[in-house]
């Protein structure tokens, strides 16, 4: 493997595979059908109402900004999933425009502050979104270019805003006369999901995404694509047919969503795009033979399996089911491979700051188990004063760390720049918050978000892995874990559980629970109070709300 793998820009490498497999379909989106070709043209349409708009880069590049500063006009993509979503990233890249996401569950105060945040001069959104960007535009007068995607909500065009399929028809479907200056340094902007704090947007040079997670690597070989003429022969063999069922406001969703694209393969989206539809997804598995289907964590994985378990759809096409941005517990692993015996179950490890970073692969016939996987290149642990990269076997816990391709940092924030992304031994590092050790045989068990630990007298006990002890429990729908405090200990575990249909949350239960979750973790990191929910919060990607469930434990005490 080189040791200085190429750079490539995301609007580059689309339009060098679309002129070699031009007449393969792309996306498939409800009754729209288009090919590699017809989203090149499409593509170049958005990047010439952009650009016609005023908005690019700036001539220098990059030259003389530090990492937390940005040299585009940013698009802020305020939508379902949909053709749109995607034509919007690659239509931005066209432009030398960054495009950034925006969450469509949030209010109109977390909305005004992203989106004064990020600085966006242009939004593309869709019409079910227009009064709540109404309320905020009179705070934003920089936000110049308004792009609105019809939808069934029946609202009008909002003063001022193009519709965007009539934006698109009116500009030229020509190659962009700057496309020369496309660059490995433009952006990619990902906006984290604020669990734990405000949102950041994350700075990626896009040479970076690429490598990371976006089909910068042969999957064969494990190397990085040494020209772009070997990303194209690669992609020309994509047979591979992908639904990424996670919304694409995330970085779990686009992901797939690009890895697919950047690999020649067709993407398929559900057509239920505002909650999560079991029944659809798997019509949609059936429908287009899909082969690759990425959810998130128990939440997408639950139901979905459930819907596989009717026997209504023929799903026998699926040979991959990847889990991003939350692990599959091993009971569900165990259900899908029930259903797929012939089907591999991949736990994809990754963040916003560190990109893709480890893997876990169960298939039929072999141990299933969570919370364990094989690190990625460039992944590692180290010390918890930030100043050494940990042995493998060492004692105690470090913290995950990813060197190599990491973003550039956060924009407008130097000082989280610098605090995230330390350099450690001579190397920059992403350390994003996460706990893990590095076991002697090489791999790596994740131990959870160090802002999401609980400390009971002096002991930190992570939500993850005592969430996955409790998941274990077949009466067990879905459960987050919580501190409440306590006088004694400062801090107690509160368990907040939504049993199976059927099951009753008495005492035989709570006793039940308990004694599953023994076997699986300390006595100590057992709760001390379980709550019994008809729902556990959660965003729409499946990422647990901690602060909805710090309060629901508060109220125990």
């Amino acid at each position: 493997m080189s040791d200085t793998p190429p750079d490539f820009n995301l609007a580059a490498v689309h339009e060098a595979i679309a002129a070699a497999v031009p007449d393969r379909t792309c996306l498939v989106f409800r009754d729209r059908r288009y090919s590699y070709a017809e989203v090149t043209e499409r593509t170049r349409r958005l990047a010439h109402v952009l650009h016609d708009a005023g908005l690019g880069a700036r001539p220098e590049g990059r030259a003389g900004l530090g990492g937390h500063e940005s040299h585009q006009d940013h698009l802020a993509i305020y939508a379902h999933n949909g053709n749109e979503y995607l034509e919007s990233m690659l239509g931005a890249f066209k432009a030398r425009v960054a495009p950034l996401n925006v969450n469509y569950r949030y209010v109109a105060e977390e909305l005004r502050y992203l989106l004064a945040d990020s600085g966006a001069r242009a939004c593309v959104y869709h019409s079910a979104f227009a009064g709540r960007l109404a309320e905020v535009l009179p705070d934003l007068p920089d936000l110049e270019v308004l792009l609105q995607i019809a939808d069934d909500s029946g609202r009008d065009l909002l003063p001022g805003a193009r519709w965007y399929e009539e934006a698109l028809t009116e500009a030229s479907p020509e190659r962009p006369s700057w496309a020369d200056e496309w660059s490995p340094d433009d952006l990619y902007i990902l906006y984290t999901g604020g669990t734990t704090g405000m949102p950041k947007g994350v700075l990626w040079r896009q040479a970076e995404i690429f490598r990371s997670v976006m089909a910068g690597r042969n999957q064969g070989t494990g190397e990085f694509h040494p020209s772009l003429e070997s990303v194209v022969e690669t992609a020309k063999a994509g047979a591979m047919v992908v639904l990424p069922a996670a919304p694409f406001m995330h970085g779990a969703g686009h992901w797939i969503a690009f890895l697919a694209t950047n690999g020649g393969s067709p993407v398929v989206i559900q057509d239920v795009v505002d909650r999560l539809d079991p029944a659809d997804i798997c019509s949609m598995v059936e429908r287009e033979k899909v082969n690759f289907l990425q959810i998130v964590g128990d939440a997408f994985g639950r139901p979905i399996v459930e819907e596989m378990e009717s026997g209504r759809r023929d799903v026998s096409s699926l040979f991959v089911i990847l889990s991003g941005g939350a692990a599959l517990s091993a009971p569900v692993k165990e259900r899908f491979l029930a259903v797929l015996p012939h089907a591999m179950i991949i736990d994809g490890l990754g963040s916003s700051e560190g990109g893709g970073q480890a893997t876990q692969v169960v298939a039929a016939g072999g141990p299933v188990s969570t919370g364990t996987f094989t690190a990625g290149a460039g992944t590692g642990v180290v010390s918890e004063d930030f100043t050494a990269v940990l042995p493998a076997g060492h004692e105690g816990t470090g913290w995950l760390a990813t060197s190599g391709n990491v973003p550039l940092g956060y924009l407008g924030d130097a000082a989280k720049t610098a605090r995230t992304f330390p350099v450690i031994e001579g190397i920059r590092q992403s350390i994003p918050g996460d706990r893990a050790r590095l076991l002697a045989d090489g791999t790596l068990e994740l131990l959870g978000r160090d802002s999401v630990t609980i400390n009971s007298g002096g002991e930190k006990i992570f939500a993850e892995e005592v969430e996955a002890a409790i998941a274990a429990h077949p009466d067990v729908y879905d459960v987050v874990v919580a501190p409440r405090p306590s006088e004694q200990w400062g801090q107690e575990v509160v368990a907040i559980v939504r049993l199976r249909e059927g099951a009753t949350g008495d005492d035989a239960v709570r006793a039940a629970l308990a004694e599953e979750a023994a076997t699986h973790v300390a006595r100590y990191k057992l709760p001390k109070a379980w709550v019994f929910v008809d729902e556990v919060l959660r965003s729409p990607s499946g990422k647990a709300d901690y602060r909805w469930a710090k309060d629901v434990a508060a109220e125990t005490s």
